[in-house]
């Protein structure tokens, strides 16, 4: 029987969530010889050494972000995620060592300029389910989306595939995207057109919250359905439901751009990004190369006794 077919999960990581949660944590304080930070560097590090010890994972990825103000939503709408700042000097050396420290992990990791780690995880995500047909195992192995970002919820295509927010240790399923939102997992790109989403400065239309979007979406598919049947909108058991269906009617571009925006890209250009031409086998993990990572500690400057307390873990996980 193969590791597919014996169900091993493919973990896929959403890196920024847990770098930014340890840069911004009052909690977590790392520096370098210098006086310089390190503290979003170490605690991702952390996180990777936890991660690995918990589920010595056969399959795992690990998902980069590296499009901000340049990727292809931007071009789309200016303003998309303007509430954003790029990196300093001292906060893109730090996201540098992010992507290496995985490859010292034995970890694929991925980035892009045009697309964002949603769309890696979402292109990885189709990549192992295609090879689990080709290879006709009867049930490919589930997912596990290592992060809390609630847009990769659209992603979770079968039963057994969930959210894992691991810091809280919590796992949310299918059956939990739709008790939460009201909307099944792939009518979440319809949800967030409907209502917007001010986290990534995604309009929606204006006037539709979140009662109005799940009251459309449980009477009709999606978005497309919606705009096919306005004249039915109006006569929804909705307050205001004629004056609901004239303004979707008027911001119907407003709604499809920002549809588009919150909508995951599943399969790119795999001649332009390297993790569109993924294979299941691609995603096995190495081997940690603890002589590599004393070397990536001392490159980055690490102290002594953060990096002796660093290698310790490293050394237990790798006899583990």
């Amino acid at each position: 029987m193969s590791s597919l077919q014996a169900g091993r999960p493919v973990y896929l990581i959403d890196a920024s969530i847990y770098i930014f949660q340890a840069h911004f944590s009052p909690y977590i304080e790392c520096f370098d010889r210098q006086g310089g930070d390190l503290s979003a560097v170490y605690g991702f590090t952390q996180f990777l050494l936890q991660f690995l010890r918990r589920t010595q994972p056969r399959y795992a990825a690990v998902a980069h972000d590296e499009s901000l103000f340049c990727g292809f939503r931007h071009s789309l709408c200016p303003n998309y995620k303007s509430n954003r700042e790029l990196p300093d000097d001292n906060l893109a050396m730090q996201l540098q060592a992010c992507a290496a420290v995985c490859e010292v992990f034995g970890l694929a990791a991925f980035g892009s300029k045009v697309y964002e780690a949603d769309d890696i995880i979402g292109t990885l995500a189709t990549r192992v389910r295609v090879n689990a047909r080709d290879q006709s195992v009867i049930s490919p192995s589930r997912l596990q989306i290592v992060s809390k970002d609630k847009d990769l919820a659209q992603l979770l295509r079968t039963e057994e595939d969930c959210l894992w927010e691991f810091s809280s240790n919590q796992r949310r399923f299918r059956q939990h995207i739709k008790e939460d939102f009201g909307v099944s997992p792939e009518q979440i790109p319809d949800y967030l057109g409907l209502t917007g989403d001010s986290v990534d400065c995604i309009s929606g239309v204006p006037g539709v919250g979140a009662v109005k979007a799940r009251k459309l979406l449980q009477n009709f598919q999606d978005m497309d359905e919606i705009y096919d049947n306005l004249h039915a909108v109006a006569q929804l058991k909705l307050r205001g439901a004629k004056r609901l269906a004239d303004q979707l009617e008027a911001h119907r571009d407003l709604a499809e751009l920002s549809r588009t925006l919150a909508t995951i890209v599943c399969e790119v250009d795999d001649q332009a990004e390297e993790f569109g031409q993924v294979e299941l086998a691609d995603l096995e993990t190495g081997v940690l190369d603890i002589d590599e990572f004393r070397s990536f500690l001392v490159e980055y400057g690490f102290g002594s006794d953060v990096s002796e307390r660093l290698v310790s873990q490293a050394l237990r996980l790798a006899e583990s």
